[in-house]
This record gives structure tokens, sequence and C-alpha cells, in this order.
């Protein structure tokens, strides 16, 4: 009993213990030591075992405890100072550090190397246009510590990058006697989280020519320089170089070659630096899944996230809501609730990134109550989540309630709209036939929001214009334009004017596109129905010749739907399918029943319609009939029946499905190139206006 009570009234044993809870990362550890140093120890405790005390709690972040320990230390010392400003710092709590800096130099204790480093980590995080990193530079110069000390000096200059002075940051890094790699470091990092980039080249050659050899977070940072500005042949220069120095051994290196790759559109040279790790982290498998997402091959990243999964790798929010991006792609909304499950069971779900995935996910996928259901549940959002809310409006064509989130968007004071959330509504406004409500707005925008109109903003008001028959006045738009015309404007243009039978304009829209996209199937085919309706039969039959003379083949078109993990692909005219005599069969049943219901088929030349012209005794042939009547058979009464279409819906498509949805009381979701179109009781979301 003796000599347990000595060894608990040991101080270094004590002080032993409070260490071994920091290192275990144990509260209850480091409270239990607490406790029996005030129950043998008190009323004189050693000031090391404050000291001790304090670093504890504010390492684990526990800031009140840290504050408590800190007071009741009768005299503090610099270590016991310095261990609560950094742990503040360290938690980002830069009030309180910068508090705490200030009562230790009024006791007349003087800083030293370290606790001006952390100093400045907590004047980083200061409020914007604050003084209070310039007077910490100020008081480590009289105390000798700048420009001399490296490491102090890397501080103040990190310090100066990341609260925006870059004047100072320069002036100071100019003045450095001794540039170590942590110095160049600090450039180039911030370089890069500026969105400077090729600062970070050059201040990576800077190094290399004052002697200096990169170590792992020089390296990473040159990666990330190359990814943001698209350097792809430096990048996979410096690959070698990397390999040859051992770097590439480091998970973090091979982490940010993935990533380089990746948005230097070489997804198969990622996917080969990812075979080749040894070790893999989280991290590892989140940038083979976005490296494969943002090169279009969603089904890839997919399966990548399988894999991390069967490897034994935990959901965590950056790979769910980069999997959720995925899905928008796929437009797999099954695969998207799955994912949402994940979420939930995670305890993710919450997080403003997964949040704002799934809304953006639902949205993309024609799951509008869904999207509202996470958006309305969310405890704060973001752009990305006004912004995701918008569009899932605006992919439906539905613009009151687009426009509706919108004003609360503003009124809520959360966030400001950016040149996305703009698109966004002025796209719903085109697609919902708010003509002068988007119009408006692209005047305004840049007085109100002082956002400068893009060629993606003059691309909607063209749409938005034309789709109204205003025609000439888009076209006015386009020449007025202080940049050159994108495909999509013309684009749209040429629609407008085959729905409204403006053939010279349309001609003229035709022949930008032929210059800007040769190769391009839809706008010859476009301009040839659009002649055919006008009657110039011959005029539209060159453009089909023209097509063969030149080889430009015609895009098939195809719908498909998903039963039970299996897609089901039909092409218009489709006799392969295993179902084929039962699909026939349906349908025929149902033009009977439509035909009843006051149905008729549209032999003409259907708007947008981008297949073969048929006849009418097979207009039932279209493939989104064929897949509809595939749903029909397989799908449950009461689940939805979701169609994917490769070009825009026909027009006689279209009025078929608003019979058939309510003939047969289903809604029925269809998505096209351009929108999603939900049937239901003989209605469309669109109202016709497509």
């Amino acid at each position: 009993m003796r000599a347990g009570a000595a060894m608990s009234a040991d101080p270094q044993r004590l002080a032993a213990a409070v260490e071994a809870a920091i290192a275990s990362r144990c509260p209850l550890l480091g409270r239990a030591a607490h406790a029996r140093a005030l129950r043998v120890l008190s009323p004189s405790i050693p000031p090391f075992i404050y000291a001790h005390l304090v670093n504890l709690y504010s390492k684990l972040d526990l800031p009140a405890a840290a504050a408590s320990a800190l007071a009741s230390d009768p005299n503090p010392t610099v270590v016991s100072f310095t261990a609560f400003i950094s742990g503040a710092a360290q938690h980002a709590r830069p009030l309180p550090a910068l508090s705490a800096f200030a009562a230790m130099l009024r006791l007349g204790l003087r800083p030293n190397d370290f606790t001006f480093p952390s100093a400045f980590k907590a004047a980083a995080s200061a409020p914007p246009r604050s003084a209070v990193g310039p007077q910490i530079h100020a008081l480590a110069i009289r105390f000798g510590y700048l420009p001399a000390d490296a490491f102090v000096s890397c501080a103040a200059l990190d310090m100066y990058f990341k609260t925006g002075r870059l004047g100072l940051a320069r002036r100071l890094f100019e003045e450095m006697p001794n540039r170590n790699v942590v110095a160049w470091n600090a450039v180039m990092t911030n370089a890069v989280l500026d969105g400077r980039p090729l600062e970070t080249v050059q201040a990576y050659f800077g190094l290399r020519e004052a002697g200096g050899m990169p170590n792992v977070v020089s390296v990473c940072a040159f990666f990330n320089a190359c990814a943001g500005a698209m350097l792809l042949l430096p990048g996979a220069q410096f690959h070698g170089f990397v390999v040859k120095c051992g770097f590439d051994m480091d998970v973090s290196v091979s982490n940010a070659m993935v990533d380089f790759y990746g948005k230097c559109r070489c997804a198969e040279k990622a996917k080969m630096v990812f075979d080749a790790m040894r070790v893999r982290n989280s991290v590892s498998w989140c940038s083979m899944v976005v490296a494969y997402a943002q090169n279009g091959a969603e089904e890839d990243a997919f399966a990548v996230y399988l894999g991390a999964r069967s490897a034994g790798e935990e959901p965590t929010d950056f790979m769910v809501s980069s999997v959720l991006t995925t899905c928008a792609g796929l437009l797999g909304l099954d695969l998207g609730r799955a994912l949402h499950a994940v979420a939930v069971r995670s305890c993710i779900d919450a997080n403003i990134f997964v949040a704002s995935a799934l809304v953006d996910m639902y949205g993309k996928c024609g799951g509008i109550e869904d999207a509202q259901h996470v958006f309305f549940d969310m405890p704060q959002r973001n752009l990305v989540t006004w912004n995701a809310m918008i569009g899932g409006h605006a992919n439906i064509g539905d613009a009151i309630n687009a426009l509706a989130v919108f004003s609360d968007m503003i009124a809520s004071g959360e966030t400001a709209p950016n040149y996305i959330t703009l698109v966004n509504v002025i796209t719903a406004c085109s697609r919902g036939g708010l003509t002068k409500e988007g119009y408006e707005l692209f005047e305004t925008m840049k007085e109100r929001f002082g956002i400068e109109p893009r060629t993606e903003h003059y691309a909607c008001v063209v749409d938005l214009l034309a789709r109204a028959g205003m025609e000439e006045r888009a076209y006015e738009i386009i020449q007025r334009m202080p940049m050159r015309p994108s495909i999509s404007l013309w684009g749209a243009l040429l629609g407008a004017c085959k729905m409204h039978g403006k053939t010279e304009l349309g001609r003229i829209a035709a022949e930008k596109l032929f210059e800007l996209d040769p190769q391009d199937s839809g706008n010859h085919v476009l301009l040839s129905n659009m002649l055919a309706s006008a009657g110039r039969w011959a005029e539209a039959t060159y453009v089909r010749k023209e097509m063969k003379d030149v080889g430009i083949k015609k895009d098939p078109g195809c719908s498909w739907i998903t039963w039970k993990n299996g897609v089901h692909v039909f092409h218009a005219k489709d006799t392969k399918h295993e179902m084929n005599s039962e699909i026939r069969a349906l349908l025929a049943r149902l033009k009977k029943q439509m035909l009843a219901s006051g149905y008729m088929p549209d032999t003409q030349y259907s708007l947008y319609d981008l297949e073969e012209e048929e006849k009418e005794s097979e207009v039932f042939q279209h493939s989104e009939k064929l897949a509809l009547a595939y749903g029909l058979i397989h799908i449950p009464p009461g689940v939805p029946i979701r169609i994917t279409k490769n070009l825009r819906i026909c027009v006689d498509c279209h009025r078929a499905f608003k019979f058939i949805s309510g003939i047969v009381d289903r809604e029925i979701i269809v998505r096209d190139n351009n929108r999603f179109h939900h049937f239901k009781q003989y209605e469309c979301s669109c109202k016709d206006y497509w």
C-alpha cells in the first residue's frame, strides 16, 4: 500500500500517465491522472504537471478543460501557454489561441520558438482583415526570431499566404537567409490552394536551383499543380524522377499521381499507378473513383468503390460523395438509393458534402421528391446544395419551384449565387416557358450579383428565346456576344428553327454547326428533317446524300430500361429481344385502347426525332415504346417505370406515353438526352413544352 501510494504521488509517474493518455487519445485516462494529481500532490502541484495537463486537454480537443487547467496554474509558464495556444490553433479555434498569447505577454512571459509558430497558425485563421498576423510578426522580429529562425519564418510565411497578403509573403521569403525545403513548400502548397499552379512549378524549380532536395510535400504539390493546370507532359516527366528517387513508395505521392493523371484525362495511367501501389488508404480509393468519374467511366468508378468495400475500407464522406457523383452520371437511381442507405448506416448522411451529393444525385436521376427530402432535412447548406436543388427542378422543367428555391437562397443569406446558379435558373425558365423571368435575370445578373455573362448563360438565353418563338431576337444576341458562339448556342437556335419552321435562319445555324463540328450526324439529320417538314424534299434529300458521301453516319436511336440488375436495350423496330412476341402483343392492345381514347398517331417528321422516319403502321416500333412495353410486363404495379433514351423523345411517343400513363394508371419517367419527362394521368411534367 505504501509503495503504491508512493508511486501515485511520484510527479514523474503522473506525467508519464498523462503522456500515455495523449498517445492513446483517451480522455478518461488523462482525467484519472489529473484527479490523482489533485488528490496526492495538491496544493503544491509542480508547474510541469500543469503544463502536461494543459497539453493533454489541448491535444484531445477539450477546450474548457484545457482553459481550466491553465487557469488553475498559480504560476503558468511559457510551456503551458504554448501547449494551450498550439492545441487551440490546431483545432481551428484562433480567438482563444490569440487571447492566450496576449495573456502570456501581459504576464511578462517571453514567447519561444514553439510559441510563435502556433500563434502564426492561429493568426492564419483569424477573421479577414485582422492585423494580428503582422503584429505577431513585429514581436517575432523584436525578440530576434525573424528572419533568422527558419521554423518561425516558415510559420509567418504560411500565415501571410493564407491571409492573402501575397506581397508581404514574397517580401518575407526574399528576406529569409536560410530558405529550407519547408519554406519552399509553403510557397508551393499555398500557390496550389490559391489556384496559382504555375507559381508552384516555378517555386519547385527555384528549390532545385538553390540546391535543395524536395520531400514528399514538395512532390505532392508539384503533381497537384500539374493537375490544376493540365500540364500532362511535365507531370509525366516528373513521374520518372519520382520513381528514380523512390518517392513513389510513399502512399501520399502515389495518391497525388492518381489524381494528376485523372485530371489530365489519362484514366488508364491513373489505374496503372493505382494497381502498382503496395499500400492503399481511403484517399487512394477515392482518387481512383474520381479519376474514372472525371473521364466519363462511371461504371469503372463504381467498380472501384465496390473493390474498396471488398478490401475492408469503411465508407467515408469523401468516398460516398464521390461515388454518388458517378450514380448521377449513370442515372442510377437504385444505386444512389443503396449508397444513401450506406451513408445513413455510417452516420455520414448529415455531412454537408454527402448530403449535397445526395441532392445532386436525386435531382439528376429524376427523383425530385427524394432530393427535396434530403435538402429540407439538412441542418446547413452550401452553394453546391442550393445549385443542386435548383438544377434538380431545372431537369424536370419545373421553373416555378426552381425560382422559389432561388428566392429562398437569396433570402437566406447563407451564400451568394455563382455563375452555375444562374445557368440552372435560366435553364429552368427556358424549359418551363417562363421567358420573361429568365430574360430579365440574364439582363440584370451583372448588376444584381456582379456576375459577367459567360458562354453558358448566352446559350441558355438563346434557348429561352428561341423556344418561345423569338428566333430572330436570339440570333441578334448571338451576333452581339463578346465571345465566339459555341456549339450549344447554334444547336439551340437550330432546334428552335425546326420547331417553329424558320427554315432560312435554321440553315444559317446548321452551317455554323457544320463548321464547328462537321462529324456530328445529329445536326445534319435535324437540318434534313426541318427541310422535309417545310416540303423542301430535294434539299432534304441532298443533305442526307451529302452525309453519306462524306462518311457521316447517323447515331442509332436506342432506349434502355433496368430490371433486376439487368439492362435491357431496345432499338427502333427491334425484334431480337426474347420477349418480342409478348411486347408486340401488349403494344397492339394498348394501341386499340389509345385509339378508343382519342389518340391519333403522328406520322409527320417528329419534333427532334432523330430516329429513322417511320411509316404510320410502324410508329409503335420506336425504341422507347418497346422499352415501355417490357417495363409494363415485368415491373410490378405501383412502381414507376423509368426509361432512358440517347436521343430526344419524339412527338408521337410523347403523346402516346401521356395516353398510356392514364390507361394503365402508371407513372412513366423518360430521361431523353435533354431532360426528364414525368408522365402521369394523361399529362407530362413538361406541359408539352420541350
